[in-house]
């Protein structure tokens, strides 16, 4: 049987950290928490359960990730946000995975939108390459971090979904949103790359009638709809501040 660690990192995270703990701990035994210095509740949640609790300052995704995996007990990594939990269905395809010839694997991932399950809107399946062996897989990118694997090999779909509970409030989204578009824009710019003002208005349209026409969005109602607006005001806000930071760069 193949044994597996499963690695999260957090920060601030004490309104999701025990679910996340619980479901790791449904198949693993070695559970590593990577805490960047969180200032409400987190640290004390997570050294109430058997698992291993560091704390670094933040250095990005990508480079936090990969130091928390270095720290894993096992080679196979199981990688959870801090906002995700696996399902019961996900839970017994990771069973008899670990019974199994270890491959790299990957799982839909689903996700709850203040309340409401999103099946629609080119959120789901979200399909997550998550469960890797580390010897040969890192995760690279400043933003919407990704894994790469150094050997070519097949990634097996599991079955069952990981529960993700993104926003809890209107609030959350907007603020979320606008952190990751202000790094996104700003890595733009220092790549050299250009834009124009009117295209502020073009993409949030454009995302706002593929999200909810072309990928289904108006099928998960006003949930739906409040997911496609608000991406679209993400998108709109994405080329403002691309093109504020690039006039203030000349």
């Amino acid at each position: 049987m193949t044994s597996i660690s499963v690695v999260i990192i957090t920060y601030n995270e004490s309104k999701n950290i025990r679910r996340a703990i619980e479901s790791a701990l449904r198949i693993s035994d070695d559970v590593v928490i990577w805490d960047s210095f969180s200032q409400d509740d987190t640290a004390e949640i997570c050294q109430s359960y058997p698992i291993r609790f560091f704390q670094h300052a933040w250095e990005g995704y990508s480079i936090s990730k990969n130091r928390a995996n270095a720290m894993a007990q096992h080679d196979w990594i199981l990688s959870l946000d801090a906002d995700e939990a696996l399902s019961d269905a996900l839970v017994n395809s990771i069973a008899l995975w670990k019974k199994g010839v270890p491959c790299p694997a990957s799982f839909k991932r689903l996700t709850n939108y203040c309340g409401s399950w999103i099946r629609h809107c080119g959120w789901y399946p979200d399909i997550k390459f998550r469960l890797f062996n580390r010897t040969t897989t890192t995760w690279e990118g400043l933003i919407h971090e990704q894994l790469v694997d150094a050997t070519v090999q097949t990634v097996v779909l599991l079955k069952g979904d990981c529960l993700h509970y993104s926003y809890y409030t209107a609030e959350d989204h907007y603020k979320q949103a606008l952190k990751f578009v202000t790094i996104m824009a700003q890595e733009k710019v220092d790549r050299g790359k250009r834009t124009v003002h009117i295209m502020r208005y073009f993409s949030a349209f454009f995302k706002v009638f593929q999200m909810y026409i072309l990928k289904g969005g108006i099928l998960d109602g006003h949930a739906g709809w409040l997911v496609c607006f608000r991406s679209g005001w993400a998108a709109y806000m994405k080329y403002k501040l691309w093109f504020e930071f690039q006039s203030t760069a000349r």
